[in-house]
């Protein structure tokens, strides 16, 4: 694949006008409401997995709606505290799997809490455990049609909400800084890092690994790679309703979170990306903190990659970076 979407210095300078609906914030100041009326309920069960060096617990808190959301929480062993923490989302598809296979956060000196992605962990890795029992209109095989003519129905408003519930949860555990909590994550996992990063303020920083989630028209002009080529399957049966699709993906748009971020970031993008492109990623790194004004941010570009990115390589980078940052 080679160079596709904007020339590298003007993605640089990419800042494209974004549909944000007025009530935004109101929107979500009362989804977290209502999600914060119910008791987070964080569960820790202890896992026994072999290992010397971490402690594994099989988490379960309340995410929207009071739903239960399963992760994962590992800890150094021996751990002077309090530590920090970082609460890392999955990408598309994916699963909390097994608690051996999430070991870098904690053996770097991190609490860390992986959470499960409601309704996936079936088309890649070794499974999730989440359910989603909330029902659907019509829609495309995927997640990003559920729901697509209502904002308050969407897959996404629920699942932003879990991320958010996620912090909350990490902050009750014993031994944690709850003024230190980082969240990342990549692909679909940028896109719920940028979510929260825009809805909890005061975070340690925010990690977007080639985001998922952003500006969603312009994806669906210039890639017709999945997930965002479910978006015009759903329009090509559904003619005359993009209109109503594009207001409610308006409120679930990482570009208008990013612009709400006061954390410092890291984001990485991949310039051969189709599955998430170049100038869908540099439309939030641009616009992030544009509200709070002065906020550290750094990208990584891999210019030669796809949506694989960085991998390992982009790992070390935040590791050192969030290092540099404390």
């Amino acid at each position: 694949m080679a160079l596709f979407d904007l020339a590298p210095a003007d993605l640089e300078t990419y800042l494209p006008d974004i549909d944000e609906p007025d009530d935004f914030d109101a929107f979500w100041a009362k989804t977290l409401e209502e999600a914060r009326s119910v008791d987070v309920g964080l569960e820790l069960e202890p896992v026994e997995t072999g290992l010397e060096l971490v402690e594994s617990y099989d988490v379960t808190f309340r995410g929207f709606g009071g739903h239960p959301v399963k992760g994962w929480l590992t800890r150094p062993a021996v751990r002077p505290g309090p530590l920090p923490a970082v609460v890392q989302y999955l990408g598309y598809g994916g699963g909390r799997g097994r608690p051996v296979e999430h070991l870098a956060w904690a053996t770097a000196g991190y609490v860390h809490l992986l959470m499960d992605t409601r309704g996936q962990g079936s088309r890649w890795g070794t499974g999730g455990d989440t359910p989603d029992p909330v029902g659907s209109a019509p829609s495309v095989p995927g997640f990003l049609t559920r729901g697509i003519l209502d904002p308050a129905e969407h897959y996404y408003r629920r699942v932003f909400t879990d991320g958010v519930r996620a912090v909350d949860a990490v902050r009750t555990v014993e031994g944690v800084d709850p003024q230190d909590v980082t969240v990342c994550g990549a692909s679909q996992g940028g896109g719920i890092t940028l979510a929260v990063a825009g809805l909890v303020p005061g975070l340690r920083a925010a990690m977007p690994d080639v985001p998922f989630l952003c500006h969603y028209r312009r994806a669906t002009e210039i890639t017709d790679a999945m997930p965002y080529a479910e978006i015009t399957q759903y329009l090509a049966v559904h003619r005359g309703r993009a209109e109503d699709a594009f207001r409610t993906l308006s409120y679930l748009d990482g570009v208008s979170f990013a612009r709400r971020a006061d954390a410092p970031t890291l984001f990485s993008v991949a310039l051969m990306d189709t599955t998430c492109p170049p100038s869908t990623v540099y439309a939030a790194f641009n616009n992030y903190g544009a509200r709070a004004g002065d906020v550290v941010k750094d990208i990584e570009v891999y210019r030669y990659n796809q949506h694989e990115g960085g991998q390992a390589a982009q790992l070390t980078r935040q590791i050192a970076w969030l290092a540099d940052i404390r």
